[in-house]
């Protein structure tokens, strides 16, 4: 059984006086804690991927699949990599998807759903088009992107965005790292869990010094924004890094909180907000259908007001293929990504650029909107009920996003951590997302059973219902299995050698 080492007990060792015999029990702690790791495959295995070695707790040997190229230091994936080679392992192609449950993707059903509007099947591309578009963007979308926030979120406000607070750019995480190329030396405070992506932001853009603080579970993952002021104050942080709605918790922050939060902008701390999820709110009883949320409801200035807010086509509009997406932000701050995104991306596709301007008329956004939170509401409390059947309580469902983070301690072990839970899925054609990618940590330094998330899996209910059944019908398959044979059949036998050359196409087939 994985257990982290026992913390906080008062032994002779521990006692006022005796500071080597309390550090050799420290020390003592700290291997147990190593040994657990690697007593499970399921961790030994993740351990060997490039760049997943732990750092600075026991001396390292050199990886050769780390060092063939004089110079290179892998960063460590973001869990698509991961995930989609372990399930390419497990006989997962792009080809055969169709076979396999992917209830770790991050990304929506992109087919037709209840009452939205149809999507474009082919678009034009004029000649002009073929050239490069500016680093910013189209005007024109820059344009619709401004008058679709001040629509939903500036009426009778005196303040509006133009399309000099617009950056168009190639996907979230290339608006992610031109924001970050462009941040000098600073703090950045961040949360776990959070976006796995934050995690390789943070370690390559060395500027941005990593403040971490762990979310708890018993208050809903809220962010505390006292203690957060209290360390703009001590502390000087001057980046404050997040998601919200929040990937992977499927909580949100709202209306006097995301206020708050908001006001942080002007205490010389820069808001950096990832709000792709914006559409998925689900209302509560009673409340209406069509509601969004956006941090820029409660700026004041919005040039004055340092407010980062990246947002784009690849969640909301059900499009993560075209990777449109924008940076929302001071007009200076537009200039700046600018000038990184020469070197970084060279802007995003012409032709969609384009094609997507219709699609952000605020009437037609608003018919999506609705269509969007109806059908996956229905998904959503479809999850729930099946994982409640099956012994698997939600301790917070979500109220925003496409994600369930599902706390897996009350099982016995080995299945009740993430990555050994994965595993056996992988048996069952069925893909999650073990906890620990969500755990933000540039510097590999914790030991993998002492993570917050090492416990938890993300499930998300963006796929199709019928897909979202055939894991669900592999999880319960799993949990008979350990009913009628015990835990001897779990948490080995895993395969570690793929059977030909994993292509780009395969994994494509993982969206992370």
């Amino acid at each position: 059984m994985l257990e982290a080492p026992r913390k906080g007990s008062l032994t002779p060792m521990t006692r006022p006086g005796t500071p080597i015999e309390h550090w050799k029990e420290v020390v003592n702690d700290m291997m147990k804690a190593y040994k657990h790791e690697m007593e499970s495959e399921a961790h030994r295995i993740f351990r060997e991927a490039a760049g997943h070695k732990p750092k600075a707790v026991l001396p390292q040997t050199v990886n050769p699949d780390e060092e063939t190229v004089p110079g290179i230091e892998h960063p460590g994936s973001t869990g698509v990599i991961y995930c989609s080679d372990r399930a390419i392992a497990n006989g997962f192609s792009y080809a055969s998807a169709h076979d396999w449950a992917n209830m770790g993707q991050g990304a929506p059903e992109v087919g037709p759903i209840p009452d939205a509007l149809p999507r474009p099947q082919s678009i034009p591309v004029p000649e002009d088009s073929l050239e490069y578009a500016p680093t910013t963007g189209v005007k024109a979308l820059r344009e619709a992107v401004a008058n679709l926030y001040n629509v939903q979120y500036r009426k009778g406000k005196e303040s509006k965005y133009t399309y000099e607070n617009v950056c168009i750019v190639p996907g979230g995480r290339a608006g992610l790292s031109r924001v970050a190329a462009v941040i000098s030396n600073v703090y950045c405070a961040y949360q776990i869990p959070d976006y796995t992506a934050y995690d390789q932001v943070l370690g390559a853009f060395k500027r941005l010094v990593p403040i971490p603080t762990v979310l708890d579970q018993e208050n809903h993952y809220k962010m505390d924004i006292k203690q957060t002021k209290k360390d703009i104050r001590t502390q000087g942080l001057s980046v404050i890094l997040a998601s919200n709605p929040r990937n992977p918790t499927g909580q949100v922050i709202k209306g006097q909180e995301l206020d708050e939060l908001v006001a942080l902008s002007r205490e010389s701390t820069t808001l950096i907000l990832d709000e792709f999820y914006s559409w998925y709110i689900y209302p509560e009883e009673g409340e209406e259908y069509g509601q969004s949320i956006s941090s820029a409801e409660y700026i004041k200035d919005v040039n004055e007001d340092s407010v980062i807010i990246i947002n784009g086509l690849t969640k909301n509009w059900r499009l993560p293929g075209w990777r449109i997406c924008w940076v929302l932000g001071p007009k200076n701050l537009i200039t700046a990504l600018s000038q990184s995104g020469s070197f970084l991306d060279g802007g995003a596709n012409h032709p969609l650029q384009l094609a997507a301007i219709p699609m952000l008329d605020p009437e037609r956004v608003q018919i999506d909107k609705i269509a969007l939170q109806k059908h996956f509401k229905r998904k959503r409390d479809h999850v729930l009920k099946r994982l409640y059947k099956m012994g698997l309580k939600v301790a917070h469902p979500p109220n925003s996003t496409f994600y369930i983070w599902l706390n897996l301690e009350s099982l016995p072990a080995p299945l009740n951590n993430g990555l050994t839970f994965f595993e056996e899925l992988l048996k069952e054609k069925t893909i999650v997302i073990p906890g620990i990618f969500f755990d933000i940590n540039p510097a590999h330094r914790r030991n993998l059973v002492d993570s917050p998330c090492h416990h938890f899996v993300r499930l998300s209910f963006g796929p199709p219902m019928k897909d979202l059944d055939m894991g669900l019908d592999a999880i319960h398959r799993v949990l008979k299995k350990a009913r009628t044979h015990g835990m001897k059949p779990f948490g080995h036998s895993y395969k570690t050698s793929l059977d030909g050359e994993i292509t780009e196409e395969d994994h494509d087939g993982i969206n992370g």
